[in-house]
């Protein structure tokens, strides 16, 4: 690295964490899906085309076991720690748009 290239990560094994999150198929989609909208399981499965429901409640329980996401009894919402993925996914949509 010379001196003028900044370090992407503070600290090593930053981008290997998010990347665990995010990196699960669909996973991204539900966050998106949940950003713009908290909601029921079955808003979930309308919003997130084509997820298969066993994979659907298994990316769900992760997400809440990371303290992703939290589930009520109005349904499912980004925590705190899920809604500093937004900028995330905001990038990723913005590469996409330039790239895809």
């Amino acid at each position: 690295m010379n001196e003028l290239t900044k370090p992407i990560e503070p600290k090593v094994g930053c981008v290997a964490a998010a990347a665990e999150i995010l990196g699960a198929k669909w996973t991204a989609l539900i966050i998106k899906s949940l950003a713009e909208c908290p909601g029921r399981y079955c808003g979930l499965e309308k919003s997130v085309e084509g997820i298969n429901p066993r994979i659907l409640s298994q990316r769900l329980d992760q997400l809440e076991s990371a303290g992703i996401i939290k589930k009520s009894a109005s349904g499912y919402d980004l925590t705190t720690k899920g809604r500093g993925l937004i900028p995330v996914l905001e990038q990723m949509a913005a590469w996409g748009a330039k790239y895809c």
